[in-house]
């Protein structure tokens, strides 16, 4: 790899041992993926946040390298195992918490914004179209890639860590233009509405792995929650970090272009398919005693939704609505955490169904209406999960 004569001050460790690593790591990414270069990155998102993911070994790890350690660019962390301020009305344990809060403290005393969301831009962290990034949450990085056209390669949580303390990233992968383009096209023949969205990306994430699908809509136009949902399915079933929607997102007419229409393989996906693999998410056909919404975490107007769909109700299931403390705010400005609390409800903070250790708290089925989780639960948390839309999993009096 090329390096400028900043980027060997660093490697030599002239600017301190946290930078020296940080660009060793970077480097040797760089000649794993044949990078000709390092480019500049504008922002970073963060994962290895949750004790329940990291463990002790990260937890040393980190408080280790923010002895000296400071990020460069804006950045911002995932999702950890707890709400970092209600923890303990939650049901977390204290030891749990306390290691925790010393992760968290440790990123922060990097300079790493500390709101822990796998929705970074919807809190701030916002990157221009064609801006290059280090993000690593992979619903975060397929969001970043194809919604907001930014160029962000699913990063592991220490590459994007040396990145955001560099200030640098390796130029491969979907920092090339050449690797953006489509190499599936996807034609839909259903109409699509809520949890459709998830099951369609579960559906074609197995079949294109870490390609690039290029979608054909019928008479559908996805919101930009519809496109999170579907793109975070893309990611968990698969490991798609980009993908195209026809008409809807920014660089569709640049996906198909130079590609031998001959070559590229053509999936058609219909409403039996779709059907067939929401029950397949399911696990189990007992009511959920928990309903975790926020797989990525929602967004204010979705939180608008849910509440609008309460007023005046009272749940006989829990509900967690996963989300981030900045919008959360403004959910509590608005009354709408309040209708939510009414009926019974939570606005959980910081943490999501994936990452918390739901399985310590007593739980046995989870109703969740994002693919993503219904594909993790099970594995992650050892619980059962029933995958539906909002609607169909609360039971009110």
């Amino acid at each position: 790899m090329y390096l400028t004569r900043e980027e060997e001050e660093m490697y030599d460790g002239e600017e301190g041992p946290a930078v020296q690593k940080s660009m060793e790591i970077l480097v040797a990414l760089g000649d794993i993926y044949d990078a000709e270069k390092l480019v500049d990155i504008t922002s970073a998102q963060i994962s290895g946040v949750s004790y329940k993911t990291i463990g002790d070994a990260g937890l040393e790890f980190l408080e280790a390298l923010s002895q000296d350690a400071q990020v460069r660019v804006p950045s911002t962390l995932n999702p950890a195992g707890v709400d970092l301020e209600f923890w303990k009305e939650l049901g977390f344990s204290e030891e749990f918490t306390r290691k925790q809060l010393r992760i968290v403290n440790a990123y922060q005393k990097m300079g790493v914004t500390t709101t822990c969301t796998c929705t970074p831009y919807l809190v701030g962290n916002v990157p221009r179209f064609r801006d290059h990034i280090a993000w690593s949450e992979s619903s975060a990085v397929c969001y970043a890639n194809s919604v907001l056209g930014a160029k962000s390669n699913r990063e592991g949580g220490p590459g994007a860590l040396s990145a955001a303390i560099c200030g640098k990233t390796a130029e491969y992968g979907y920092h090339l233009d050449e690797n953006r383009l489509a190499n599936f096209i996807i034609e839909v023949e259903a109409d699509l509405i809520g949890a459709d969205y998830g099951a369609l990306g579960y559906i074609v994430g197995k079949i294109v792995g870490d390609g690039v699908p290029y979608f054909k809509l019928l008479n559908c136009t996805p919101s930009v929650n519809d496109l999170k949902y579907l793109g975070a399915a893309l990611a968990s079933s698969g490991a798609v970090a980009l993908y195209h929607v026809e008409h809807s997102t920014p660089e569709y007419k640049d996906a198909l272009k130079d590609v031998n229409l001959g070559n590229i393989e053509n999936i058609i996906v219909n409403r039996s398919n779709i059907d067939e693999k929401r029950c397949e998410l399911s696990t189990t056909n007992r009511k959920p005693d928990l309903i975790c919404l926020g797989c990525p975490h929602v967004s204010l107007d979705e939180i608008k939704a849910i509440s609008d769909k309460l007023v005046g109700l009272k749940l006989k299931n829990q509900l967690w609505v996963c989300t981030s403390i900045s919008v959360k705010s403004t959910a509590d400005r608005m009354g709408y955490t309040k209708i939510i609390e009414d009926a019974g409800g939570k606005i959980v903070c910081d943490t999501c169904m994936v990452v918390a250790p739901i399985e310590e708290l007593g739980f046995k089925v989870i109703g969740v209406d994002s693919a993503k989780a219904a594909n993790y639960i099970p594995t992650m948390c050892g619980l059962d999960v029933i995958f539906d839309d909002f609607e169909k999993l609360i039971q009110i009096y």
